[in-house]
């Protein structure tokens, strides 16, 4: 034993405890805890440790909240696997098992993260879809459009309010095309701020509506004036304005409600009176135009109609709140920064130990501690395990960082995302979060 090491002795994993302090005998990649080392503070970790396939873990009784006896007897001794009460050495496990054992485990949490992107990604296609064939029934068919749209926006608001937390979820490049995707994203981000600002379902669905139809007018446009451009004529500028008038006669026809309606109308207007078509201020606005105008200004920030003018996640929203935020109502600004955290997803950052990461979900609730995918040059990109720095207290974000200066290699790994995409997932559980030593 090292000096200033505490004595440790075996449990078998049946007598695991909550205030058990813990030494896992493992690599770091085969179990999902940000350390081997750690006091068990909820049962749902006790699930984790037990689905790992030991027969007994190292515990340290100086560290341990337990008091004396409350362990069955013999835990002072090395404890046999399948006899709690004898005095037989368990066998040495054997090596080639436990390298297939914990290569089965990275494969199934590389597994579970796969399908878990698929169908945040399968999701985000079929609003895409939908989108798509709603612009192509919309002078047709405005009413079975509307009631098309009216189940998903009621699916999201559904499971957005229904239990658990949600999670905002980075999703791979080429989802779609800017008209289509930009609808999408706004919705996705729209409806979780909603949710954040505490309103009520009917006010969700009008929102979520409002969202999802609020750029139909730009069908209405010709194609060089439907994405706002620094270079427009006073003339284009003014064609470009149009398509909020445009945008409320069709959502007429598919006889949205007067709150979606009044959303649309309302989506470019500023609190400070600076917006357009009606220079509209304050108190003039719903909660649902407020909250659909700072979001539809994040995602154009993020996904401008030309590529090359995209700034970061990161960047958007501190230009938002340094230099725009008197355009914006306070208690929707101030809940989309706390819902988003300080690095949303899609942002390139420096982790505290220095590795460079890219933030991949965010729990909305618990926004400062987000899950990363972190370069890792032994570790192929294919294969490399999300971290949630909500399990990691040690491990924080020092940075954001511009794509454009990172090392080639980690450039390469993390691929940063051209366009910015989300979907809405279930958060992780927090009480698999443990307590720091």
């Amino acid at each position: 034993m090292r000096m200033n090491e505490s004595p440790s002795d075996f449990i078998d994993i049946s007598q695991l405890r909550i205030g058990l302090f813990i030494e896992l005998e493992l690599g770091w990649m085969s179990h999902p805890f940000p350390k081997g080392s750690f006091k068990i503070s909820s049962d749902k970790q006790i699930e984790i440790i037990r689905g790992l396939g030991l027969d007994r873990v190292r515990y340290v009784p100086e560290k341990s909240d337990l008091a004396p006896g409350s362990l069955l007897a013999g835990a002072g001794e090395p404890v046999p696997g399948g006899d709690l009460n004898g005095d037989v050495e368990p066998e040495p496990t054997n090596a080639a098992a436990e390298e297939l054992r914990r290569r089965k485990q990275r494969s199934d949490l590389l597994s579970a993260q796969e399908r878990d992107m698929a169908v945040c990604e399968r999701r985000f296609g079929e609003a895409i879809r939908q989108y798509k064939l709603t612009v192509e029934q919309l002078n047709t068919k405005p009413r079975l459009a509307m009631e098309q749209c009216l189940g998903m926006v009621n699916t999201f608001v559904a499971e957005m309010l229904g239990e658990g937390e949600s999670a905002i979820r980075l999703l791979s490049d080429g989802m779609g095309d800017k008209a289509s995707m930009h609808p999408v994203n706004v919705t996705i981000i729209s409806l979780l701020l909603g949710k954040s600002l505490g309103l009520a379902h009917p006010d969700m669905v009008d929102l979520g509506m409002a969202a999802f139809l609020h750029d139909i007018g730009k069908t209405e446009l010709p194609d060089r004036v439907r994405w706002l451009e620094e270079n427009f004529s006073s003339a284009e500028y003014k064609l470009y304005q149009e398509h909020v008038g445009q945008g409320v006669r069709l959502a007429q026809r598919m006889e949205l409600t007067s709150g979606a309606l009044q959303a649309i109308g309302q989506h470019h207007e500023l609190i400070d009176g600076s917006g357009f078509p009606a220079r509209l201020k304050g108190d003039s606005l719903s909660m649902s135009a407020k909250i659909l105008a700072l979001v539809n200004r994040y995602e154009n920030l993020c996904n401008p109609g030309r590529p090359a003018a995209a700034i970061t996640p990161h960047e958007a929203l501190s230009l938002i709140f340094a230099q725009l935020k008197t355009r914006f109502d306070s208690a929707a600004l101030s809940a989309f920064i706390r819902m988003m955290g300080v690095y949303p997803p899609g942002s390139i950052v420096q982790l505290v130990d220095e590795r460079f990461a890219i933030v991949v979900s965010v729990n909305s609730s618990r926004p400062l501690k987000p899950r990363v995918v972190v370069y890792e040059p032994g570790v192929s990109k294919h294969e490399a395990l999300i971290l949630d720095l909500e399990l990691a207290p040690a491990i924080g974000i020092r940075r954001s960082v511009k794509p454009a200066s990172l090392p080639r290699a980690a450039m390469d790994y993390l691929s940063p995302r051209q366009r910015i995409c989300y979907f809405f997932e279930r958060a992780i559980d927090p009480s698999v979060a443990q307590e720091t030593p």
